[in-house]
């Protein structure tokens, strides 16, 4: 299985973060090359709209795994970082080009784990 955190994000930190247009969420350097490079912005935007059930936005640490089930079906599933489910979402189909991907919300920031 291909997971794309051993391709992106290799880097501490960020040297620049990006809003997300539609709310005050930011978003680190790793998470804008993945997203930029697997033409994925609908990641970010999966978790954004999450972040209106009041159950998930006062989670102030969320663990986002994606996950390939078969061919060009997804899932996803939100933990609280202590393997908690949140909530999950099936994706019927994507073009993500790696089986796997775990990004982190941590107090209004998405990055890659290893931005940490």
């Amino acid at each position: 299985m291909k997971n794309a955190n051993d391709y992106f994000g290799c880097s501490n930190g960020s040297e620049s973060f990006y809003k997300h247009q539609l709310s005050k969420i930011i978003y680190t350097d790793g998470v804008k090359d993945l997203v930029q490079t697997c033409k994925a912005y609908w990641l970010i935007d999966l978790v954004v709209s999450h972040q209106f059930a009041p159950k998930i936005k006062r989670e102030s640490f969320q663990v986002w795994d994606l996950k390939r089930v078969q061919n060009d079906v997804f899932t996803i599933l939100c933990t609280d970082g202590n393997h908690n489910k949140i909530t999950s979402q099936e994706i019927p189909f994507s073009d993500f080009p790696y089986d796997l991907a775990t990004i982190w919300l941590v107090d209004g920031c998405i990055m890659l784990p290893k931005e940490y």
